[in-house]
């Protein structure tokens, strides 16, 4: 390892940490390909195990032996060590589980090759909030969707909040991002997935919208699941180029989940037909006025899914109810 105590806070080599916006290390090398940073030993061990360059470290010198497994990996790469007090001084706040790293972007690949070879895939359009990015890709990942595409307008899903929300899955889970040059979303975006055999699916509230269970969307080969803004949802551009427009019915006169909590349901039952979630049928409520969702494990190197008060998960201590094997999850 390549320990390097820290003693000037104005070395050069410290600027990424200190000084430069996420967007400025996006960009530090156009047209080249930028920097990101991750932050926590999980996050970093899975962005190294998706093939992310890294270009230096630094730790908290009291959580070192947590990372160790993780910087025995390194041999050239400068690890930069200081007492909590300097860090917090350096970068403002603490770190995140003592250990940040930065690393070199790749170029991102295109729809055809991050769909190539997919069957349920999930986009988002113009997520802004890191965290509702962050949480959707553990969705995602845990759910057994093959693919994620963000449009332009998207938070980026290696800013240091959005990767540490996803447990890392950033890094597991193909992804692209989508230009922001008119025309690209919806228009030739949607043109590609069609002709790659894909059917569009837009979660949206809408007197013609089909039920999440609806038995047309588990009979599709190929299903893009599109999940709207903050806010305002869906652009009713997006709305009408869709073969489905998809609605998780709401009692209690809820008009709308957060984007983070509709995913989980939505990806949930989209993912059914593709043999990865199973609706336990006896638990459904034929009223329609409530139901749950029975959700098999296991959930893709993810221990569980927070969405709000529920947890979908895998650990002893169930905030939700087991029933025939499966985990319950209330969706509507």
């Amino acid at each position: 390892m390549k320990i390097i105590e820290v003693t000037d806070l104005n070395r050069p080599e410290l600027a990424v940490y200190a000084e430069l916006s996420e967007r400025q290390l996006a960009t530090i090398y156009e047209p080249e390909e930028g920097l990101f940073i991750a932050e926590s030993p999980k996050v970093i061990e899975r962005a190294l195990d998706g093939g992310y360059e890294p270009v230096s470290f630094l730790a908290e010198k009291g959580q070192l032996a947590e990372a160790e497994e993780i910087l025995d990996r390194m041999e050239d790469v400068p690890i930069y060590v200081a007492p909590d007090e300097i860090l917090t001084k350096l970068t403002g706040y603490h770190l995140t589980r003592g250990l940040w790293c930065t690393m070199r972007r790749r170029t991102l690949p295109t729809i055809e090759e991050v769909c190539q070879g997919a069957k349920r895939i999930a986009i988002l359009e113009e997520v802004v909030n890191p965290t509702n990015v962050g949480a959707l890709f553990r969705c995602a990942a845990a759910l057994g969707m093959d693919a994620v595409i963000l449009t332009g307008g998207c938070s980026d899903p290696l800013y240091r909040r959005a990767s540490r929300v996803s447990m890392g899955t950033v890094f597991q889970i193909p992804w692209t991002m989508l230009s922001k040059k008119d025309g690209v979303w919806p228009e030739q975006a949607m043109k590609t997935l069609k002709e790659m055999g894909f059917k569009t699916a837009a979660m949206a509230l809408r007197e013609d919208s089909v039920g999440i269970d609806a038995p047309q969307l588990n009979s599709e080969g190929k299903l893009a699941i599109v999940l709207g803004t903050e806010g305002d949802g869906l652009a009713g551009d997006t709305i009408a180029d869709c073969d489905y427009t998809v609605m998780i019915p709401m009692a209690h006169g809820v008009d709308s989940l957060n984007v983070a909590a509709a995913g989980a349901g939505a990806l949930a039952a989209g993912t059914s037909a593709a043999g990865v979630v199973s609706v336990c049928k006896d638990c459904a409520s034929t009223t329609g006025k409530g139901g749950l969702l029975a959700v098999e494990i296991p959930l893709t190197g993810i221990n569980s899914i927070h969405l709000e008060s529920y947890s979908i998960s895998r650990r002893k201590e169930q905030p939700a109810r087991k029933h025939a094997g499966n985990i319950l999850m209330p969706i509507w």
